[in-house]
């Protein structure tokens, strides 16, 4: 599984951690946030998903990581919202037991889920939050979902 920085180009799981951590213990008396959120693109017959990996240093920038997955096309946007929150969890869940090794348990991790209440997408809002909830992160929906909304959607074109 592998993610790009934007500085340090192609990068394994481990070694984008290996990154993270190395940034919250440079300054550890900072407070971050760390951020994951997926978007997609329908692309001459393929579905991209990119899955954003965010962590933000309040005050003192940030640092994001992306992973990109092309599959065939998915012509429903539920399905697709699904997959994306899906998408997001999987690496929720990777990152957060990375953290918990290194001794960063206290870290919480935002889940941002392109959905919101204007458009297609807000009948589905219950649902995936509830999804983000139910496995323990906290969910952020448009327009606080910069994750998805504005990193990740970056990336799929």
């Amino acid at each position: 599984m592998n993610f790009v920085s934007p500085t340090k180009g192609k990068l394994s799981f481990n070694e984008m951690m290996a990154d993270i951590i190395e940034f919250i213990k440079g300054l550890p008396t900072s407070a971050y946030k760390i951020i994951i959120g997926s978007d997609s693109q329908v692309i001459h017959g393929e579905t991209h998903f990119i899955t954003a990996v965010i962590v933000h240093r309040l005050g003192k920038g940030a640092r994001y990581f992306y992973r990109k997955r092309t599959q065939r096309k998915v012509r429903s946007l539920r399905q697709r919202i699904f997959l994306e929150t899906s998408l997001s969890l999987e690496i929720g869940g990777m990152v957060t037991q990375a953290l918990n090794t290194a001794g960063l348990e206290d870290q919480k991790i935002e889940i941002h889920i392109d959905v919101g209440n204007h458009g297609e997408t807000r009948e589905l809002i219950r649902e995936v939050v509830g999804m983000v909830v139910g496995s323990g992160f906290k969910a952020k929906i448009k327009p606080e979902a910069y994750g998805a909304s504005t990193v990740a959607d970056r990336h799929t074109k």
